[in-house]
């Protein structure tokens, strides 16, 4: 069982889990628009494997050292340019819609994005590391269930250095969906927290969502206002995007 719950809600608290014992934790991480909701589309059409890196040198280092990997990620919403690399243009950016089969089929994929890889690198001395979205919340509930690792962190990317209302929502979804499997431990306010304002909401996700700080920017940028909605579709696939002990982040099959 379960024995203990809690949300982190802000980058400002990705920090506070290098000191942490998290060998018997399992981390999950939403960065719904777009890293992680973007990472799911890429696995869903063939890709091998996703590498998130912190930043932009990281992925350069890893191009260099295997010329077959794509390049992807995104600053400031837009695909990494050649301004940003002293030359080199990434092959992709952060929208789901981009990571095609023809694309990355077969291919590993390292990405660095503003948010949503950072998270995932400071999960990285737990048990286990998932990189989830709205697409595969019920096979990523499934899954936590049939672990049976008594801590649970979902830990919430954000934008720039803020909570994000996308993540709160998605958080609060698993938390929903987990809830019979964890009320019965210690849960803290921000899970409780998150698991209200999305059973609030839960109908009509897309108009708040759509309000927050980076919701309302894609919604605005030519091209990208597509993704939003796309993000919020849940339970699309039903694989779990599982971090191996080399950091790579892999498609599993989650039991029905």
């Amino acid at each position: 069982m379960i024995t203990r719950t809690e949300v982190l809600l802000t980058p400002a608290e990705f920090a506070t889990l290098r000191g942490r014992d998290l060998s018997q934790a399992i981390c999950v991480v939403f960065d719904v628009f777009r890293a992680t909701s973007t990472m799911l589309a890429a696995l869903s059409n063939g890709a091998a494997s996703i590498h998130p890196v912190r930043d932009i040198a990281t992925a350069l280092e890893a191009r260099k050292r295997d010329a077959t990997v794509i390049l992807a990620g995104e600053r400031d919403g837009f695909r990494i340019g050649a301004d940003r690399t002293g030359g080199i243009e990434f092959d992709l950016g952060n929208s789901p819609r981009e990571f095609t089969r023809d694309r990355v089929d077969g291919r590993t994929v390292v990405m660095t994005t503003s948010n949503g890889t950072r998270a995932l690198d400071a999960c990285r001395g737990a048990a286990e590391v998932l990189a989830t979205s709205f697409a595969n919340l019920d096979a990523t509930a499934s899954w936590i269930r049939e672990r049976r690792l008594p801590q649970l962190i979902v830990v919430c990317a954000g934008t720039l250095d803020h909570g994000s209302l996308e993540d709160t929502l998605g958080a609060g979804a698993l938390v929903d969906r987990l809830w019979e499997s964890i009320r019965g431990g210690w849960v803290d306010d921000a899970a409780r927290t998150v698991r209200e304002v999305f059973r609030a909401n839960r109908d009509d996700l897309l108009p708040l969502a759509g309000s927050g700080r980076n919701g309302a920017r894609l919604l605005g940028l030519p091209g990208l206002a597509d993704d939003v909605p796309l993000c919020l579709v849940p339970d699309r696939f039903r694989f779990i995007a599982r971090m191996g002990r080399d950091g790579l982040l892999r498609a599993e099959r989650a039991s029905d």
